[in-house]
């Protein structure tokens, strides 16, 4: 099998002076590499580059997600969104509602600009169902001196199924936050409402204060009237301003959903959620009833540490509890990795990531995540291979499907596990860093293995989605990496090698899942079962020319056996459907 894939190693694992003079490239500061235009580029405003079941507005600029609830059989999506034009600006809440969170409806916006405490911009907020069956929604407001302040509004028609039109309440703003310490302009994001072993409702707020990071903690017997808790709910001096929090509970090994307006189980964590450094990061702990407080199981002074939501291209993630099936699900918003002008050009920027089922591993340790098991309406063409066998340097062609709308799901089991390369631990500081050293060119002893994926005939443009496996003291730490340098030949692109560890007991189990859900220039990958997951935008040439290929591959120098390699076409969602 090598020698029948050599031309395709060749391209893969080596940078030949022919493919160097494909690219004029230089390494800006991320590590990415920025590319002079190949004068056959076609244009970047091609509607190959939109997704076809990841969700995004018809046209125009999307960012956080805002609100998403499910009520009356109907799931809600409020969006922070520009409606005139593809920049960030002019921010309302867009609106989008789903019987299966695949397929979506677009409404008019929720919330406009036209009072004097949001006259500057709705931002981020959340909903919570009252007692009685009532939906409500506490966002932030940009007032007309530029303080961020909290407004509450609810639906004007609660038996129109779609609840169309929203009314803000006469006493808005609810909340300004003033004293010192605080920052007027860094108080915003409020959570989804919980109940206290008082019958009080609470509310979290991204804030800074003194400098540092702090999710301030409000008490209302109404939900229209708070008071500040003297002391937050949780902080940190180890970074400064938390926008996004997000808070709810969990039980360990359960992967069904905790309402927080409920009375919640005993030996059920809490975790908190914070948006910072550009990616969503989250705690696990106690929820301390007597203090008001959340206490982390393990507090770690280097944020660099801190667990992720996702270790790629995601942002302002917001859960909500799921009543229909019992679950917690989170949805998270994409940023576009192109420029500003191309984001013009295309006349629209921003996508969601596919909603996932989210809850807490047995250990306590980890949250897991994976699609909503909805998404799996969209599979057409199935391809099946069992019983593969990956020799150090050989690549497997995934063919019978689209290889650029497609889910994959393939099992990679370690033949041996002897041959692993020792871990160090510093590279937890920088696992992006690692994962540009010990890309799929480097051969390791275990690994690298993986799928290469929108491949161009000739290798010039690829991305790569891959594990490799090294031995700690006293446990097995997997990398996983999607690393999109060669993803393009397009110009001012951002193009990292994105990339996180996961521990995993090979000891017990020698497969290691990978699951990649490819939507055009949406690459979204979970690893390890859903201990790792990586969500990129790429931009490839080839992909506006429909020539991609899709490979497995093995350049570690064990044999990796594939017991079982399933993929699907994936059918077009609705997600432009506009009925006012």
């Amino acid at each position: 099998m090598a020698q029948a894939w050599a031309f395709f190693l060749l391209a893969l694992f080596s940078f030949s002076s022919y493919v160097s003079k494909l690219f004029l490239c230089s390494r800006n500061g991320e590590g990415s590499f920025l590319c002079a235009r190949s004068p056959q580029v076609p244009s970047i405003a091609s509607e190959r580059y939109r997704t076809a079941y990841h969700f995004q507005p018809p046209k125009n600029w999307i960012n956080d997600p805002n609100g998403p609830m499910y009520y009356n059989g109907i799931y809600h999506s409020f969006y922070q969104y520009n409606p005139h034009g593809s920049l960030w600006g002019d921010i309302v809440w867009g609106h989008a509602v789903s019987t299966d969170l695949v397929n979506w409806i677009i409404l008019e916006p929720a919330i406009e600009r036209d009072t004097p405490a949001d006259i500057n911009g709705c931002w981020t907020g959340s909903a919570t169902i009252l007692p009685g069956g009532q939906p409500i929604v506490i966002y932030t407001g940009g007032d007309a001196e530029n303080h961020q302040v909290q407004n509450i509004m609810l639906p004007k028609n609660r038996s129109d199924p779609y609840l169309r039109e929203w009314t803000k309440v006469g006493n808005n703003p609810v909340l300004q936050l003033v004293g010192p310490g605080f920052n007027s302009s860094q108080f915003r994001d409020p959570t989804t409402g919980w109940i206290g072993p008082d019958g009080l409702w609470r509310i979290a707020i991204g804030a800074e204060v003194n400098g540092y990071g702090a999710a301030l903690l409000y008490k209302s017997e109404d939900f229209l009237n708070w008071t500040r808790v003297d002391h937050p709910l949780y902080s940190s001096n180890a970074s400064a301003m938390w926008e996004c929090p997000d808070f709810f509970a969990v039980l360990p090994g359960n992967n069904g959903g905790l309402d927080l307006s409920a009375a919640i189980p005993e030996g059920a964590k809490h975790v908190l959620k914070v948006s910072l450094d550009q990616c969503d990061k989250y705690m696990i702990g106690v929820y301390d009833l007597k203090r008001d407080a959340f206490s982390p199981d393990t507090v770690l002074d280097d944020r660099r540490l801190w667990l992720k939501i996702d270790y790629g291209n995601y942002y302002a993630s917001k859960s909500f509890f799921d009543s229909k099936n019992s679950r917690r699900v989170i949805w998270g918003w994409t940023n576009e990795s192109d420029s500003s002008s191309d984001d013009v050009a295309k006349g629209w920027a921003g996508i969601y990531a596919i909603p996932r089922a989210i809850w807490l591993d047995s250990d306590a340790k980890q949250l897991l995540q994976w699609p909503v098991d909805e998404i799996e309406s969209l599979r057409g063409n199935e391809i099946n291979h069992q019983g593969l066998e990956l020799n150090k340097g050989d690549l497997f062609e995934i063919k019978g499907i689209d290889s650029t709308q497609a889910d994959v799901e393939i099992d990679f089991e370690l033949t041996s596990i002897d041959d692993a390369d020792p871990f160090e631990p510093s590279w937890l500081l920088d696992a992006e860093k690692h994962c540009r050293e010990a890309d799929a060119s480097i051969r390791g002893g275990i690994g690298p293995f993986g799928l290469v994926i929108l491949a161009s005939d000739n290798m010039e443009e690829h991305t790569v989605v891959h594990f490799r496996v090294y031995k700690s003291q006293q446990k097995y730490m997997i990398l996983m990496c999607s690393d999109l340098r060669r993803s393009s030949l397009r110009p001012e692109l951002y193009t990292p090698a994105y990339g996180g560890f996961f521990e995993f007991d090979l000891e017990k189990e020698r497969k290691i899942s990978l699951r990649t859900l490819i939507d055009r220039s949406a690459v979204e990958s979970f690893g390890g079962g859903g201990r790792l997951y990586i969500i990129a935008r790429v931009y490839p040439v080839a992909l506006v020319d429909e020539r991609t290929h899709m490979y497995a591959f093995n350049n570690g120098s064990t044999t990796v056996k594939v017991p079982q390699l399933k993929a699907w076409s994936m059918m077009t969602a609705q997600v432009n459907v506009k009925k006012g």
